[in-house]
This record gives C-alpha cells, sequence and structure tokens, in this order.
C-alpha cells in the first residue's frame, strides 16, 4: 500500500506507506525525504549509514533525507515520508519543523518507543492520513501538513521526555542549533569557533552548554566529516585525496589522521576490507 500526495505549485510531496514502499532500498541508498518508520509488530532490519540497526516493535525510526538507508527485513511496517516542499516552510517553529529535535538532535539515528497509548494516538493520526489522502479537494493539502504537525509535535514530545530533555531546553535547543549548522557546514568549516560565532557564543561557553552530554562541539564536527567520509568510502568510488578535497581539507593526509583517530583505519585502509575476499 502506498498513497502519494503531490501539490505540483509547489512540487510538495508526502508518502504514506507500509513495506512496500522501501522496496527499492534493497540496495542501499540516500533515502532522500524525511522519514518515519513505524515498527509495530515484529522486529524489523535495516541498515542505516552502513550499520546494521535491529528495531524492536513499537518503535520509530526517524531518517534524514541525506542518510544511505537499506531495508533488510520486517513487515507491517508504517511509513511517512515527504519532502522540504511539503512541510519544511514551517522552519520558524524550533522544536517541530525540519531543523527540530527529531531531525537535528544529538542523536544520528533517533528512535522513539511507544507505549500502549501513544501507539493508539498514533493509529488515529494514520487512519486520519488515510481517509485526508482519499479526500482532494481545496484544503487537502493544509489538512495533511496540520496532520503532520502533530504527528511531529507528538513523536517530538516523546523524544524529548524518553531522553530526559525537559530540565535542559535551553541547552537542548543551542544543541540542536549547532548540529543542524554543522550539517549545512561541515564541508568547508571545522573549526569550533566559527559555529560558535554563528550562535553568537564564545567558544568556551558552547563547550559548556555541552559538559553534561556525550561529546563535546568538536567531537560532533569531527564524528560528521568521519561519516561523511564513510559514505563516500562505501558508496562512491571517489579516492581518498578526493574525498579530503570535498569534505574541505587542502592536505589528504589532515583527513587520513582524523579518520584512523576515530576508526583505527586509514581511508584506504577501511576501504580495502569493504571488498570481499577472492573465492
Amino acid at each position: 500500500m502506498i498513497k502519494e500526495f503531490r501539490e505540483f505549485s509547489t512540487t510538495a510531496l508526502l508518502n504514506v506507506a507500509n513495506e512496500e514502499i522501501l522496496q527499492p532500498f534493497k540496495q542501499s541508498k540516500v533515502i532522500g525525504l524525511y522519514t518515519f518508520i513505524w515498527v509495530k509488530n515484529s522486529k524489523a532490519v535495516f541498515e542505516i549509514d552502513g550499520i546494521d540497526v535491529t528495531v524492536d516493535e513499537n518503535n520509530i525510526v526517524v531518517l534524514t533525507p541525506n542518510q544511505f538507508f537499506k531495508y533488510i527485513s520486517g513487515s507491517d511496517l508504517i511509513v511517512y515520508q515527504f519532502n522540504r516542499e511539503f512541510y519544511c516552510i514551517k522552519d520558524h517553529d524550533k522544536e517541530v519543523s525540519c531543523m527540530g529535535v527529531l531531525f537535528y538532535g544529538n542523536s544520528i539515528i533517533p528512535t522513539i518507543h511507544l507505549d500502549q497509548k501513544e501507539q493508539d494516538k498514533l493509529e488515529l493520526f494514520h487512519n486520519i492520513f488515510l481517509e485526508e489522502l482519499d479526500t482532494v479537494d481545496t484544503i487537502q493539502a493544509e489538512m495533511l501538513r496540520m496532520l503532520m504537525a502533530r504527528f511531529i509535535i507528538t513523536t517530538t514530545r516523546l523524544i524529548k521526555q524518553q531522553n530526559d530533555f525537559s530540565a535542559v531546553d535551553d541547552q537542548i535547543d543551542l544543541i540542536r542549533q549547532f548540529n543542524a549548522l554543522v550539517e549545512f557546514h561541515f564541508r568547508e568549516e571545522h573549526s569550533v569557533g566559527f559555529y560558535a560565532d554563528k550562535l553568537f557564543k564564545s567558544p568556551k561557553t558552547l563547550s559548556n552548554n555541552f559538559s553534561k552530554f556525550e561529546k563535546s562541539p568538536l567531537q560532533i564536527i569531527h564524528d560528521r566529516i568521519i561519516l561523511e567520509a564513510k559514505r563516500l568510502l562505501i558508496y562512491t568510488d571517489k579516492t581518498a585525496k578526493e574525498i579530503a578535497y570535498e569534505l574541505g581539507f587542502d592536505d589528504a593526509s589532515h583527513l587520513s589522521r582524523m579518520f584512523k583517530k576515530h576508526t583505527s583505519f586509514s581511508p584506504s585502509e577501511f576501504k580495502k576490507q569493504l571488498k570481499p575476499e577472492p573465492a
């Protein structure tokens, strides 16, 4: 089952589907859309950015458009996908926009657990989504956007509760803004100072705001660079030198040292281990 809404005047796209829509991802490739995958009654297995991820029942996985995704197994899934033109006009709302906690929090693969009450609530939303997709009129687009807003508000509240965000909302908002900036600038800007300036903070103040969390600002920048380097090594034929230049390094050896520090392999060694041994 795949239901699609398209608004040709804005190129907005919304998909509401089951696992059928994931069939083209039997080979890993960029997911391309903001995506929620609700695993309902049995476990599902995906590969996300080269890592096998097993998702238990009653959990929702959230993906951003630039992540590499492979569908390995799982049935009775509910999948929501949309592009920026459909929903992200709401970027002014800091928590529930496409720049919000779900998409640019402090987790590479956000996962939300649903208790029975939340399952029932989202099941109701889902049925209304299906009804609205079959109701073609002048307010269909706005109704679907309102439903997606409610879905995102609900799941944002859950991920904040489950990660104990409530006591540190200001810090979480700063981290979200930082992560979003890193996402847009990591290929050119590798220093904490650049991001601190963008956030009107000193580098020390920015780092202090991360003190209660697992990673420092510099570690997050480096992690994002290494993740992209891995993606390019796994999914393209680019050389380590080409990747280094694409990621903003004038000297490929600088990326190589950073990569080895994080993975214990040089980029070329990492690439070599991906190739199957000859029979």
